[in-house]
C-alpha cells in the first residue's frame, strides 16, 4: 500500500525552497529556482517530511546532486568567459583560504617535482623547470568566490589540455583530482579540464606565482566558482572515479559553473 504523505505543519513548501536556495552558490540558486527543477523540487518538498535538520540537509543534497547533473548537461566547452583589459586588474587581488595568509604553504621551488599518474602514459614528475619549459598564454579573467565576492586577475600558464596531451593522458576519462600541499584536494570533469581557458598557472600579474596566490602552481579555471581552483597543487591524476574534494566532501556543490 502506497505511503501517504501528509504536509508538516506549519512548513510552507515555498519559503523552504527559497531557504534551500540560499545554501547553493549564486549561479546554481538561479538554476534551482527557474523551471523544472524548481517545481520537481515544490512538489516533494509539499509532501515530505522534513521534520529536523538531519532529513533537511538529506534533501538538500539530493537537490545539490541534481543540480550538479543540470549545470554539467548545460557547460558548453566551448564557450569562454569573459575576459578584461589590465586597467580592470582588482588591486590588490586578495587572498584567500580557510586559513590565514600567513598560514600558506611555503613550498621550495628548486626540491618542487609535480606528481602525476592514473590513466596517462608518461609519469615521470615534473620539475618546476619542466613546467616552466612548457608554452604559456595569458589571460585576464575574473575569480568569483563562493562568498559573494569576486576579483579580476591576470594569469600565465599552460593550457591543462595541452599538458594532458604531454602526459598521454586517456581524455575519455571522467576526472582530474588534484592534491595540494595544504591538504586540499579537488575533483574536476573532465569537458572542464580540457576548456581552453582552464590553464595551470605558473605566473599572476607577469611574475612568479607568489606563495598567497598558491606557487608554485595553481589550476585557473574561469568557468567555476574559486574554491574548485585548487592551489599548490603537487599532484594530478587521471581517473574515472570521483575523489571529491575538501569543500564538495563538505556539501559544496560539485559542479559550480558560472
Amino acid at each position: 500500500m502506497p505511503r501517504i504523505r501528509m504536509q508538516v505543519p506549519g512548513v510552507d513548501p515555498k519559503l523552504l525552497i527559497k531557504d534551500a536556495a540560499k545554501l547553493l552558490p549564486d549561479p546554481s540558486r538561479r538554476l534551482f529556482l527557474r523551471g523544472s527543477a524548481s517545481l520537481g523540487a515544490l512538489a516533494l518538498l509539499a509532501g515530505c517530511d522534513v521534520v529536523d535538520g538531519e532529513s533537511a540537509e538529506a534533501l538538500l543534497r539530493k537537490i545539490s546532486r541534481f543540480n550538479d547533473r543540470v549545470q554539467a548537461w548545460l557547460f558548453n566547452p566551448n564557450r569562454l568567459a569573459p575576459t578584461y583589459p589590465e586597467s580592470a586588474i582588482t588591486r590588490p587581488f586578495p587572498f584567500n583560504a580557510y586559513y590565514g595568509e600567513d598560514e600558506a604553504p611555503d613550498i621550495d621551488g628548486a626540491d618542487y617535482k609535480l606528481e602525476v599518474g592514473g590513466l596517462i602514459d608518461n609519469k615521470q614528475p615534473w620539475t618546476l623547470s619542466d613546467l616552466y619549459a612548457l608554452p604559456q598564454e595569458t589571460q585576464i579573467t575574473r575569480h568569483v568566490c563562493v562568498e559573494g565576492w569576486s576579483a579580476i586577475g591576470k594569469w600565465t600558464g599552460v593550457r591543462l589540455s595541452e599538458f594532458l596531451r604531454r602526459l598521454g593522458a586517456d581524455t575519455r576519462a571522467k576526472y582530474i583530482w588534484f592534491q595540494c600541499a595544504e591538504g586540499y584536494s579537488n575533483t574536476i570533469d573532465m569537458p572542464t579540464a580540457l576548456h581552453p581557458q582552464t590553464q595551470l598557472s605558473f605566473k599572476f600579474a607577469d611574475e612568479i606565482l607568489p606563495r598567497k596566490y598558491g606557487f608554485p602552481m595553481k589550476c585557473r579555471i574561469p568557468t567555476k566558482l574559486g574554491f574548485k581552483n585548487p592551489k599548490y597543487i603537487t599532484a594530478l591524476y587521471v581517473q574515472n572515479n570521483d575523489a571529491g574534494g575538501y569543500w564538495e566532501d563538505q556539501g559544496y556543490n560539485w559542479f559550480s559553473g558560472l
